[in-house]
């Protein structure tokens, strides 16, 4: 089978298509990371080329504690994209002052709470097109 762009659901993450592919080598390795602006030294979620604040486009990265709390969180059972099973729960995890958008893995949907306590887990997703490994951020109770 052959490689097809539009089915497929997950971000490129390699270098030649992404400036922000640290990103997700650092997940890969267990990392939650985002981008520090040169600039002005504002962090922000998600990780951005160019700050938002002051537009500058120089930025290092730094890394987050990949502990947090779930802020808020919602359990899909139907309409779910190809390759995830349900039920679903997303949620927004609250991690060192910045809300990541993610979901949570290995709970049971009705014993999630908000303020409960998690961590980051690197969910791997189908590789790319050359093979390579591709990852989300996830988290599972603390």
């Amino acid at each position: 089978m052959t490689y097809f762009r539009a089915i497929d659901p997950f971000p490129l993450e390699a270098s030649d298509h992404n400036r922000l592919h640290e990103f997700y080598a650092r997940l890969g390795q267990g990392t939650l990371s985002t981008t520090r602006c040169a600039g002005c030294g504002t962090t922000a979620w998600p990780p951005r080329a160019f700050c938002p604040g002051c537009g500058d486009d120089r930025f290092t990265w730094v890394d987050l504690s990949g502990e947090g709390h779930v802020h808020a969180f919602t359990v899909q059972v139907t309409g779910l994209p190809t390759g995830f099973d349900g039920p679903r729960v997303f949620a927004i995890v609250k991690v060192d002052g910045h809300r990541v958008f993610s979901i949570l893995i290995a709970t049971d949907p009705a014993c999630v709470t908000l303020g409960q306590r998690v961590k980051l887990v690197p969910l791997r997703v189908a590789d790319d097109a050359k093979g390579q490994p591709r990852w989300l951020p996830a988290f599972a109770p603390a």
